[in-house]
């Protein structure tokens, strides 16, 4: 197993003090951010027309196999059928489906970095809104069915809205096939908890490019678990920035891609206020030719963050010959003056001791094997925090191990 880590210790600011008095206030105090210059950060826009038709040389694309994405980057109609949506909403949470032109659409502060997103934001034709109203605590999780039926490119916008010192969980699960665009916005105001589990069980023809784009309040945490085992292409931008000191955010993930699936998680964290902390845990595995998975994670600590923590890491698996893994942490630091900034990534093949331990012990190689790969994610998943999407994960997991062995 190779491995390369990297920690950044705090140190003493230059300059802090001034750099703070010049930038620029709301009437309330906080900061107005200027744009991220960054080739990682294109500039965010709602019309198609300001983000250039990729080509696969830019950084921010050059890992995605372009002409798979049926023409979703390019410009070819997103007028297909609607996904069917079935709903088990946990009351208080409603759920419902607003027109285009609603006040919640773009309630996150959210605008398109990348041309698929724009398009998406244009071309949907309603926004999918759930809400959990203020103060209320959900006993139970709200659960969404988006089952998709075909492969005529389509749009779509989902909206999550926490009002303040609301607790609830919202789990999404994609099924079924399809060839889709969507943005999903998540706003947490002042003191919400939310747990929003996204669960990407395409079928194995299906397309699916999204944006999951999250503003969190004062003193509001989000747990973010993305997981992804179907479809033939799945690329997910997932964005945090926050609105207030005391935010918190919990980001985990796991993927198992097989032979010619393409899964990419795309990360970014905006340590935009002080006091504020992230974590991100992602895991994967891989088997068969061609399989591939992309991460990349990016954390921003801008010059006002003084006093967050934030730490991302990501371990991958491979399980056979001919899968690929590529893993990119990065760390943006504009300030010394934080508790604690780190990320970690690993990428490897089984561990030969735990093998050599288990079958010592007469355990056959191939159920070691097995035993192995759900060692690596249990963790993950026992921390989704929901027993019926857990159970899933277990069931789905045992049905990819067993279509070849798990690596035997």
């Amino acid at each position: 197993m190779s491995a390369a880590s990297n920690t950044t210790d705090p140190r003493p600011a230059n300059n802090v003090a001034a750099a703070l008095a010049e930038t620029p206030r709301r009437p309330d105090g906080r900061p107005v951010l200027t744009e991220v210059q960054s080739h990682l950060h294109p500039a965010g826009s709602t019309a198609p027309t300001d983000h250039p038709v990729p080509s696969g040389l830019e950084e921010v694309w050059r890992f995605t196999p372009l002409k798979r994405l049926h023409g979703l980057h390019v410009d070819v109609p997103l007028t297909g059928p609607d996904i069917s949506v079935d709903v088990a909403a946990s009351a208080p949470v409603r759920v419902e489906t607003v027109g285009a032109d609603h006040p919640a659409k773009g309630l996150s502060g959210y605008l398109p970095t990348d041309r698929v997103s724009a398009r998406a934001w244009q071309a949907a034709t309603g926004t999918l809104l759930v809400t959990v109203p203020a103060g209320a605590a959900a006993p139970e999780p709200t659960v969404i069915n988006l089952t998709g039926s075909s492969t005529e490119p389509a749009a779509g916008h989902i909206v999550v809205s926490a009002e303040p010192n609301s607790t609830a969980t919202v789990v999404l699960v994609y099924e079924g096939t399809a060839v889709r665009a969507d943005n999903v916005e998540v706003v947490l105001a002042d003191g919400a908890q939310l747990s929003l589990v996204s669960v990407f069980d395409w079928a194995d023809d299906a397309v699916h490019v999204t944006h999951q784009h999250a503003r969190i309040g004062r003193d509001a945490s989000l747990k973010h678990v993305a997981v992804t085992f179907g479809g033939d292409l799945v690329r997910m931008n997932a964005s945090v920035t926050y609105d207030g000191p005391g935010g918190s955010v919990e980001m985990f993930g796991l993927y198992f891609a097989d032979a010619g699936q393409h899964l990419e998680q795309r990360l970014f964290i905006d340590h935009n206020e002080p006091h504020t902390r992230s974590h991100v845990d992602y895991k994967g595995a891989l088997q068969g030719d061609g399989a591939h998975t992309v991460w990349i994670g990016d954390v921003l600590i801008r010059m006002v963050a003084e006093g967050i923590d934030t730490y991302e890491s990501n371990r991958n698996l491979v399980l056979t010959d001919g899968a690929r893994a590529d893993s990119v942490p990065n760390l943006e630091i504009e300030t010394g003056e934080i508790i604690g900034a780190g990320h970690a990534s690993t990428t490897g093949r089984f561990d030969e001791e735990q093998l050599f331990y288990l079958r010592s012990r007469g355990i056959p190689e191939e159920e070691a094997r097995r035993l192995v790969v759900h060692g690596f994610f249990a963790d993950i998943i026992h921390r989704v925090g929901v027993p019926g999407i857990e159970k899933r994960l277990l069931a789905a997991l045992e049905d990819e191990l067993a279509a070849v062995g798990a690596g035997v």
